[in-house]
C-alpha cells in the first residue's frame, strides 16, 4: 500500500513540476511561428493541460479552467470569447439528456427495462450473455455508461449468486467473468451509437463546429444513422467472442431457475404512474432528436419536424433536450414523498465536472484555431498526404484506442481533434475522415481497469482478473479499430457525403 502511494505521489510531482518546467521552456525559448508568438503560447498551454490531465494532479475539471486565465494573459484569445466557449448548445444537450436519465434512475424505470429485455432473451448461456449485453448497450445509448454499468452489476451479481446455489463457484467462474466483461464492453459499445451516449461524441460535435463553422451541422439523426450500424457490428462481434472464450461446459447451467428474471421483474411490482410518464417523455425525446432535421439518404429525403417553424435552423438537439427535461419539473407525482417527478435536488447527480471538462476542451479547440496552432501542426504532418487515407484512418484509430487505455477519453479527444483538423486542412482531406474515427476510438478502450469507468466497476467486483480483461480487450481493440476504419471510409462517405477526391469548400 505504501509503495502504491509513493508511486502515486511521484506521478503527481512529475505532473506538477514537469508540466510547469515544459510550459516555461516553451514560453521563453520556443518560436514555432516567427512573428506570431500566440502559436507558441497555445502549444505551451496545451502541453501543460495535457500533462496535468494525464497525471491528474488536480481534478480534470480544474485543469480545464486554465484557458480562462492563460489565454487572455498571453494574448491568445479575448477573455469574453474564452468564457463563452464553456457554455453552448452541446452543453445543454448533455445536461438535458442527463436529467432524463436521472429521472429514469430515480423512479427505477431503467431496471424495469433491463429485466424486461433479459426475460425475452432466454436462459441458455449464450442468451443470458446476450440479454445482459443487450440491456446494457441499449441503456448506455441514453444513460452514461458509468451509471448503466453501476445499475447492471447488482442485477448480474444477484443472478450469479442464484446460479451458485446449485453450481460450484469454481465451475461458474469463467462464465461469470465473461458476463461481467460483456456488461462493461457493451456499455462502451452502446454509448457510441448516439450523441449523448458518451462524452467524446459531444466533444466532437462542438469542436468540429468551432474548427469549421461553415460545415453542415451533424444532427442526432446523421450520427445515429452512421454510428448505430458500427455499434451493432461491434456488439455482435463482442458477443460471439466472449461466448466462445468464456462459455461454460454444456450442462453447467442446466439447473438454472427459468423464472429467475421473471421473479426479479415481479418484485418491482406493477409499472407506476411515474414510470409511465417518464417512459413517454423518454420515447418522445428520442423521436424528436432523430426526426428534428431533414433525413437524407441518397435520393430519399424526409423533412424534419423543425420545418413547421419559421426558423427551423434556430432549433437544435440541445433545445429539444432541455425542453423535454424541463417538463419533468412541472409534472406532479402521485407519490406522497415527491411533489413533482423531478426537483432541483435531483440535479446534484449531474456530473458538473464533466460540463467543465467539455468547456475546457472547447476553449482549447478555439485557441488552436484562433492562434493558428492547428494549421501549424497540420503543416508539420503534411508528409502523410502520400499515404492512402484508409491507412491514416487506421493509424488514428489504433493510436486513440491504445492512448485512451491510460488517459481520460474526453481529455484525449479534446486534445487531438484540433490537431487532426489541422492535418486534414494541410493534406486537403475531408476533416470528417480523421475526426470521426478518433472520436469513436476514444470509447474503444477494453484492456485495462483504468481505461473506462465500466472496466473499473466490473474489476471491483473481484470476479475478473486483469489478465482476462487484457487479453480479451486487446483482441477487441484491434477488431474495433479495423471496423471503425472501414465504416468511416465507406459508410461515412455515404452518410456524410464525403468524397475522398474533393476537399470541401467549407473546410477552407
Amino acid at each position: 500500500m505504501q509503495i502504491k502511494s509513493s508511486r502515486f505521489n511521484l506521478k503527481k510531482s512529475f505532473g506538477l513540476f514537469g508540466g510547469l518546467v515544459l510550459f516555461f521552456l516553451i514560453i521563453f525559448f520556443g518560436n514555432l511561428e516567427p512573428g506570431h508568438p500566440e502559436v507558441t503560447y497555445t502549444l505551451a498551454i496545451a502541453l501543460l493541460m495535457a500533462i496535468w490531465w494525464i497525471t491528474e494532479i488536480v481534478p480534470l475539471a480544474v485543469t480545464a479552467l486554465i484557458p480562462v486565465v492563460l489565454f487572455p494573459i498571453l494574448g491568445v484569445m479575448d477573455g469574453k470569447d474564452v468564457s463563452s466557449t464553456y457554455f453552448n448548445h452541446v452543453i445543454f444537450l448533455f445536461i438535458g439528456g442527463f436529467i432524463v436519465a436521472i429521472a429514469m434512475q430515480k423512479w427505477n424505470l431503467h431496471r424495469r427495462i433491463a429485466l424486461k429485455i433479459l426475460m425475452y432473451t432466454g436462459i441458455s448461456p449464450a442468451r443470458i450473455l446476450l440479454g445482459f449485453m443487450l440491456s446494457t448497450a441499449f441503456l448506455s445509448m441514453w444513460i452514461s455508461n458509468t451509471a448503466t454499468t453501476m445499475m447492471m452489476v447488482p442485477i448480474l451479481l444477484s443472478i450469479i449468486q442464484k446460479l451458485e446455489e446449485n453450481i460450484e463457484r469454481q465451475k461458474l467462474g469463467k462464465y461469470a467473468a465473461g458476463l461481467f466483461l460483456g456488461v462493461a464492453y457493451s456499455a462502451s459499445i452502446g454509448g457510441i451509437a448516439t450523441l449523448v451516449g458518451t462524452p467524446p461524441n459531444l466533444s466532437f460535435i462542438r469542436i468540429f463546429q468551432i474548427m469549421f463553422p461553415n460545415a453542415p451541422a451533424i444532427s442526432f439523426a446523421n450520427w445515429f444513422a452512421f454510428a448505430m450500424p458500427i455499434s451493432i457490428l461491434l456488439f455482435l462481434v463482442t458477443w460471439v467472442l466472449l461466448y466462445y472464450m468464456y462459455r461454460p461446459k454444456e450442462k453447467t447451467l442446466s439447473s438454472i431457475d427459468k423464472s429467475a428474471f421473471k421473479n426479479e421483474y415481479k418484485n418491482l411490482g406493477p409499472i407506476s404512474y411515474e414510470e409511465r410518464i417518464i417512459l413517454i417523455d423518454f420515447i418522445a425525446l428520442a423521436f424528436l432528436w432523430i426526426f428534428r432535421s431533414d433525413i437524407t439518404l441518397g435520393s430519399f429525403k424526409m423533412p424534419g419536424w423543425a420545418n413547421i417553424f419559421s426558423n427551423p435552423s434556430f432549433l437544435n438537439d440541445g433545445t429539444v433536450a432541455i425542453g423535454m427535461s424541463v417538463l419533468l419539473f412541472f409534472i406532479p407525482s402521485k407519490k406522497e414523498h415527491a411533489k413533482k417527478l423531478m426537483n432541483w435536488n435531483d440535479t446534484k447527480d449531474i456530473p458538473w465536472h464533466i460540463v467543465l471538462l467539455f468547456g475546457g476542451g472547447f476553449a482549447l479547440a478555439s485557441g488552436f484555431k484562433e492562434s493558428g496552432l492547428s494549421l501549424w501542426f497540420g503543416t508539420q504532418l503534411s508528409w502523410v498526404v502520400s499515404i492512402h487515407p484508409i491507412l491514416i484512418i487506421l493509424t488514428i484509430a489504433l493510436m486513440m484506442t491504445f492512448l485512451t487505455e491510460l488517459t481520460s477519453n474526453v481529455a484525449t479527444t479534446e486534445m487531438l481533434l484540433p490537431v487532426l483538423a489541422g492535418l486534414s486542412i494541410s493534406t486537403h482531406t475531408n476533416p470528417l475522415l480523421f475526426m470521426i474515427p478518433a472520436t469513436l476510438s476514444a470509447s474503444m478502450a477494453f484492456m485495462l481497469p483504468v481505461a473506462t469507468p465500466p472496466n473499473a466497476i466490473i474489476f471491483g467486483t473481484g470476479r475478473i482478473s486483469i489478465i482476462d480483461m487484457a487479453k480479451t480487450g486487446f483482441i477487441l481493440n484491434i477488431i474495433g479499430a479495423i471496423i471503425i476504419t472501414l465504416a468511416t471510409y465507406y459508410l461515412g462517405s455515404y452518410i456524410f457525403g464525403i468524397d475522398t477526391s474533393i476537399f470541401p469548400a467549407w473546410a477552407n
